[in-house]
């Protein structure tokens, strides 16, 4: 009879029907079937072939297990750990689950790991949690064998480090990572067939290939693993396994956003940010947030929050990350701190260096450099990437610890390794200037190329600058240029800026002062700072563009604003000489002043002159003589005929003519 009820359950040679199923568990409980009595509590528990029901799920899986059926206690040990019909009681939780464990109950033997993974009605037990995974899956369990594989692939439980540590037998070993996941992906374990095809695409206890993994990613994401969906987008935009198709990439992060996956809802927001139809771009951005926020308010976000309130880890992170950026909530960096915080200190990796980050820059607490440091490190000796590259450039820049640049060469070296196009860029630059190593600039051009070729932005401008001036590689203008107007077209402001100093100067293309001064206008609109300066030239000197001083006065001023010192310079010549504004000799000293403190040379000789003939301050020529002499052992050309001239006639020092001959004589040559 409860067979009977098992097939009109599961559409076993006959038409699935809930309501014969129910009846015939209820008949069969009624005459003490003791697994009719457990199925009929999943009935009430889930609804079917009636109305739900958890106090009477409860009841009957309470009556079940105490006839001895262990998937009932498995079944009321869950209820009591969530309490379902039944007041929350996690140590009796844990009792029932080890009561059927040693019954050799599957589930329970994987809850029961659970429990001691996580301290739940026991005290914390990695290495006890380890054990039964292990235990699990030599009984064939898939889900078993690919938590198995977890274990391995981060060399402890839960990425805490302790088995590690302590020389346990759960060392960090990617043959066995590989094994497991093969093991359970054969055996039609979804999730296993994403992390094989993980273990393809980074070589982790396989050779490397790329073809496979895209497959693997395939078979999954076809089965609905979300997260292969994804990675599936990802294949497809970098052509990775597979042609590039970023059409086909876009509906992949499409379907995989749709489904809550937040890191394709990321995705498909830089697919639309991308766009070169800049109205359509900015429609579709308004559109694809809008969604996503109501699609994370209604689902995403209430299930992290819930998930967080019941102690889950990864989704007391993901809370932070919704209140970080203000995805389907009010933005709140406090809270997002708290969060990261609370996710740290249950060993999150991502969460320990996110603390970091803002601990750094002093987000949703006070900074503290020195914290953020050991958190940087902390993360980083459990394996995360984005953490080993803060790290590096901590050491590189000296924050929070004593500033060491060999450390920092090797964090990036090892960063780069792992795949990080940024760190392979600050490798590169390295190289490039013998920071922490010895330099090479052919290594250094081979690392710009690597990360530049997998889009990494400041890889490209640095390739570029390599053509350009042959560093680790041949001179080649046309290459540069080609980069530059490549990397321009995908939006790279910088390189919009870099693109008009080659129409300017014919590098690697015909001179075009009219296309130069078009690019320089739109880079400064963007707000590059140098392109505001040229920009300001370019009005100055009518290249490219009718000669308007006032708006030259104009960009020059905001340039100087921004604390460029060549603008500043010029900006103080305007004031000096009326040239688009009312001339006023004091403000242009003033700006002279603070450009030349600055080290600008060209503002140390205008100084000069002012103090020499008094042009807004009072004359001093002692002053004038020592700016001069110091200009010229900086190697400034037209301080040697200035510094001639206070020789020749005395000013700001004792006259002497021989001196004065020579320095005449030198800036004759130098012309």
């Amino acid at each position: 009879m409860n067979n009977l009820g098992d097939c009109y359950r599961n559409g076993i040679g006959t038409e699935k029907n809930d309501t014969k199923a129910f009846k015939l568990y209820k008949e069969a409980a009624e005459k003490g079937n003791i697994k009719a009595i457990n199925d009929l509590g999943d009935c009430y528990f889930d609804g079917i072939g009636t109305e739900k029901d958890e106090t009477k799920a409860f009841e009957l899986y309470k009556e079940a297990a105490e006839k001895g059926s262990t998937p009932a206690m498995n079944n009321l040990g869950y209820c009591y750990r969530n309490g379902i019909g039944t007041e929350k009681n996690k140590t009796r939780a844990f009792e029932l689950y080890k009561e059927a464990a040693e019954k050799d109950e599957i589930d329970a033997i994987l809850n029961l790991s659970y429990c001691y993974r996580n301290g739940i009605g026991t005290e914390k037990d990695e290495i006890k949690a380890f054990e039964l995974y292990k235990e699990a899956a030599e009984k064939g369990d898939i889900i078993a064998i690919n938590n198995l594989g977890n274990c391995y692939f981060n060399g402890t439980i839960n990425n805490l480090g302790y088995c590690y540590q302590n020389g346990i037998e759960t060392e960090k070993n990617e043959s066995k990572t590989f094994e497991l996941y093969k093991e359970a992906a054969e055996k039609g374990n979804i999730k296993a067939i994403n992390d094989l095809g993980y273990c393809y695409f980074y070589g982790i206890g396989t050779e490397k290939d790329e073809t496979k993994a895209f497959e693997l990613y395939k078979e999954a994401a076809e089965k609905g693993n979300t997260k292969s969906i994804n990675n599936l987008g990802n294949c497809y935009f970098n052509g990775t396994g597979t042609e590039k198709d970023e059409t086909k990439a876009f509906e992949l992060y499409k379907e995989a956003a749709e489904k809550g996956d937040i890191i394709a809802i990321n995705n498909l927001g830089y697919c639309y940010q991308n766009r070169t139809e800049t109205e359509k771009m900015e429609i579709k951005i308004f559109e694809l947030y809008k969604e996503a926020a109501e699609q994370d308010e209604t689902k995403a976000f209430k299930l992290y929050k819930e998930a967080a309130e019941k102690g889950n880890i990864n989704a007391i992170y993901q809370l932070g990350q919704h209140y970080f950026y203000g995805i389907g909530i009010k933005k709140n960096e406090t809270k997002a701190f708290e969060l990261y915080k609370e996710a740290a200190e249950k060993g999150n990796t991502i969460a320990i260096n996110n603390l970091g980050y803002c601990y750094q820059n002093g987000i949703g607490t006070e900074k503290d450099k020195i914290k953020a440091f050991e958190l940087y490190k902390e993360a980083a000796k459990k394996g995360d990437i984005l953490a080993l590259l803060n790290l590096g450039k901590c050491y590189f820049n000296g924050i929070g610890t004593e500033k060491d640049e060999v450390k920092a060469f090797e964090l990036y070296k090892e960063t780069a390794e792992k795949g990080n196009t940024i760190a392979m860029n600050n490798l590169g630059y390295c190289y490039r200037n013998g920071i922490g190593t010895e330099k090479n600039e052919t290594r250094a051009f081979e690392l710009y190329k690597e990360a530049a070729e997998k889009d990494e932005i400041d890889a490209i401008l640095n390739l570029s600058y390599c053509y350009r001036n042959g560093i680790g590689t041949e001179k080649d203008e046309i290459k540069a240029f080609e980069l530059y107007k490549e990397a321009a077209e995908k939006g790279i402001v910088q390189s919009i800026y870099q693109l008009g100093e080659h129409y300017f100067y014919g590098i690697g293309t015909k001179k075009d002062e009219i296309k130069a001064f078009e690019l320089y206008k739109e880079a400064a609109e963007k707000g590059i700072i140098q392109s505001i300066y040229q920009l300001g030239e370019h009005y100055f000197y009518g290249i490219g563009t009718k000669k308007d001083e006032i708006k030259a006065f104009e960009l020059y001023k905001e340039a100087a604003e921004k604390g460029y010192f060549d603008s500043m310079n010029d900006f103080g010549y305007c004031y000096q000489h009326g040239i688009g504004t009312e001339k006023d000799e004091i403000e242009a000293f003033k700006l002279y002043k603070k450009a030349a403190e600055n080290g600008h040379i060209t503002s140390m000789n205008n100084l000069g002159e002012c103090y020499q003939y008094g042009i807004g301050t009072n004359k001093d020529e002692i002053k004038a003589f020592a700016l001069y002499k110091e200009l010229v052992e900086r190697g400034h050309i037209y301080s040697l005929y200035d510094l001639g001239y206070c020789y020749e006639n005395g000013i700001g020092t004792e006259k002497d003519k021989i001196k004065a001959f020579k320095l005449y004589e030198e800036y004759e040559n130098k012309l």
